[in-house]
């Protein structure tokens, strides 16, 4: 009876393991799928997807207008340190915020802690992540969502308030989308204008939100955001920014942020790539490499946006405390 009880047990072990394998397989990358034949919306700029042209700005332009770039500068302008109160001071803080889902928050961690080790973020200004794991827009777009009251919280662990946070980095999408486009993009465009309208509410100090769409989801093994979702996200930022340049949406200046959107190995104009390795083994959530390729990408953007140089860099703020002091 020991002997058969000992072989049960192995068998059991055995299918355990087995299984185990099995789902690890399953997980893994789809890696066969290096490119979706798309192309980048920064390189569609005279082209045309499913009858939407292409550009990150209306026209094809990839850059904002010298019109709308002029009414971002003077919201430039408005960010200065600020005490906890929210009133000017010298000694006062600038906060850099994220909102988004899992990816935003693996990526943006890994941005905080490039910048925070590197030499020239102003000393002044506090990257805070407050996106978070499975808060996607759908659940986001509600105000009383728990996704707010958590930022709250991680607002107060690095020591800052609300009427600090003064720029913000949003990175969204709809988890398991089946809409046709553009009736998906529209629907994330909905969900993000509601978010933007959230946060102009919840911190009244915002000037400045910059849009980034989803990495590359050629890869993925789930449908939890794949292609060609992950590509048309990219239309719903496009359009929300739009919105706001023709002064159909109120409050702080959007613009994008970096584009990460690339056609997988394929790559883009400007030689970025996203490859199988930059993947976990959903294919959808960014590994080591690519949380620190899109960190990357955002640590250029605002060292040398000219609407984010200003206030980030080191010394940049400087003139902005000065003039608070004598003021």
């Amino acid at each position: 009876m020991r002997g058969v009880a000992s072989l049960a047990f192995l068998l059991t072990v055995a299918v355990l393991c087995s299984a185990a394998t099995a789902s690890r397989t399953a997980a893994t990358a789809n890696c066969s799928r290096a490119s979706v034949g798309l192309t980048p919306l920064v390189d569609l700029s005279s082209g045309s997807y499913q009858g939407f042209r292409g550009g990150l700005y209306p026209g094809g332009r990839n850059a904002p207008s010298t019109v709308y770039l002029k009414k971002g500068m003077a919201y430039v302008k408005l960010v200065k340190p600020r005490a906890a109160d929210g009133r000017l001071s010298t000694s006062g803080r600038v906060v850099l915020l994220s909102i988004g889902m899992s990816n935003t928050t693996q990526e943006f961690s890994e941005f905080k802690r490039m910048a925070d080790a590197g030499t020239r973020k102003s000393p002044s200004v506090i990257v805070v992540d407050g996106a978070q794991g499975g808060q996607d827009a759908e659940r986001t777009k509600d105000p009383s969502a728990p996704f707010w009251s958590n930022i709250d919280r991680r607002l107060e662990a690095d020591g800052v308030t609300s009427r600090q946070v003064q720029v913000a980095w949003v990175k969204q999408a709809i988890a398991r989308p089946t809409e046709a486009f553009p009736a998906d993009a529209k629907r994330l465009q909905t969900n993000m204008r509601a978010i933007v309208q959230i946060m102009r509410q919840r911190y009244p100090n915002l000037r400045l939100v910059y849009l980034s769409s989803r990495t590359y989801g050629g890869y993925a093994t789930t449908q939890l955001n794949p292609e060609p979702y992950a590509y048309q996200s990219g239309f719903a930022v496009k359009w929300l920014v739009q919105e706001r340049i023709e002064g159909k949406l109120k409050g702080p200046w959007l613009a994008w942020g970096p584009y990460l959107w690339t056609d997988g190995t394929k790559g883009r104009r400007d030689g970025l790539t996203w490859t199988c390795e930059d993947v976990r083994e959903d294919g959808t959530h960014p590994s080591a490499s690519g949380r620190q390729k899109v960190a990357a990408q955002l640590v250029r953007f605002f060292e040398t946006s000219p609407t984010a140089r200003p206030w980030f860099s080191r010394g940049s703020l400087s003139s902005a405390a000065a003039a608070v002091s004598t003021g």
